[in-house]
């Protein structure tokens, strides 16, 4: 007989759940190791943005006189050369093994010789390459008795002429980037508390404190409540780990885009509790239908299979054909909506309409589910034994 109103029913447990999760050295740590992975995926991307498109080159003999020729090259293609004078080349050569230099130079302009250690960037190749190559036209052009500053500024001002039909977007890779962190937090966090639904389920049922609990609340008050709270507490860690990064990647300078972000977290919260409500219920009622641990994974694998390839193709579309028209339709799909639509929305290749109407569908998806799933629940949690068949569950 019931003796507290639904809603506060529901409440309760959600809020039993949020309090016992939350203390627990699981989630404590859980979510410490995925902020130090990200904060250390974070700043090893700030070393590559530091150290990318920068050469240092150790220059000996005649090929001091350069220098200035380099850098002026370098700037001209945005690579950073940064020159030092070596007088000994045996203390170059001992440089360029310990990797203090990219690349030592000797013999002349003309005449370039490199050592590296084992492979020349094709950027400084090409660099050094047009260097020499000048020098050489230089030469020529004196030997002619013509001006080479003349000649080449001539040359320079001959350029193609580019029209866009499309004008291309400058923040279009840091907006992937953003778009497919998004899309991997949110399947790590559905599949993680999802489990953890349907774990939470088979231990009430196998110790049989479901038995106490449903002589006070309903059958769906008791999966509702479970749903919310876990829902909650994959939200919080999202939010932990994800405003972490945020704060991160804008301090060290590897993310500019602050407003997407910002964006595409709040979008990621939204379709975080959508995929969760979607996903939950379902990893609940699987979960009412055996009485062991050890059976969970049986189970919840088709699940989980649906969820880990639909994903995997995702990923894969989002990354390689963002607007291409199979990304398009998966991110429509209910069962992938929720993470691949926020993916689109960051990497900004999905228009108004379809974002209104993923939404639409999800939403409708998350009431035939957990219709079905309550059903199942109801029908199952009070049976023990050996596991029940989803055809008998669903007749009741």
């Amino acid at each position: 007989m019931n003796t507290v109103s639904s809603w506060r029913a529901v409440w309760l447990i959600a809020k039993r759940e949020l309090n016992t999760r939350l203390r627990t050295r699981s989630f404590v740590v859980g979510t410490a190791v995925l902020l130090v992975m990200l904060m250390g995926y974070v700043l090893l991307q700030s070393t590559l943005i530091s150290n990318e498109d920068k050469s240092k080159v150790g220059l000996t003999g005649q090929t001091a006189g350069i220098a200035q020729q380099l850098k002026t090259a370098g700037e001209a293609i945005g690579e950073k050369i940064e020159t030092v004078t070596v007088a000994d080349p045996a203390q170059g050569r001992s440089q360029v093994e310990n990797g203090d230099l990219d690349a030592l130079l000797s013999g002349n302009a003309t005449e370039l010789k490199v050592l590296v250690k084992s492979d020349l960037d094709t950027k400084l190749r090409s660099l050094l390459n047009g260097v020499s190559q000048q020098e050489v036209l230089n030469g020529i052009l004196s030997e002619a008795q013509k001006s080479p500053d003349e000649v080449m500024r001539t040359v320079h001002q001959t350029q193609v002429e580019v029209d866009s039909i499309k004008p291309p977007d400058p923040e279009k890779s840091q907006r992937m980037v953003i778009g497919l962190i998004v899309a991997v937090l949110l399947y790590m966090s559905i599949v993680t508390y999802g489990t953890l639904v349907a774990q939470g389920v088979v231990e009430e049922k196998s110790s049989r404190v479901v038995e106490i609990l449903l002589s006070t609340v309903r059958p769906w008050h008791l999966l509702l409540g479970k749903v919310i709270g876990l829902g909650l507490v994959g939200l919080t860690q999202l939010v932990i780990i994800g405003g972490a990064g945020f704060v991160v990647a804008s301090a060290t300078d590897v993310l500019t885009l602050s407003g997407v972000a910002t964006s595409a977290l709040l979008w990621g919260v939204l379709w975080y509790l959508l995929g969760f409500l979607l996903y939950a219920t379902v990893y609940g009622a699987m979960g009412s239908l055996v009485s062991r641990q050890e059976d969970t994974q049986s189970v919840i694998g088709p699940v989980n299979i649906v969820l880990i390839l639909g994903f995997v193709v995702g990923f894969n579309l989002l990354a390689q054909a963002p607007e291409g028209t199979g990304t398009k339709v998966l991110s429509l799909v209910p069962l992938l909506s929720p993470v691949l639509m926020p993916a689109r929305i960051a990497a900004g290749t999905v228009e108004t309409w379809e974002i209104a109407l993923s939404l639409g569908l999800t939403v409708g998806a998350i009431a035939l589910f957990t219709w079905l799933g309550a059903r199942i629940y109801q029908n199952s949690v009070l049976r023990v034994g050996s596991r029940i068949k989803l055809s008998e569950a669903l007749k009741g």
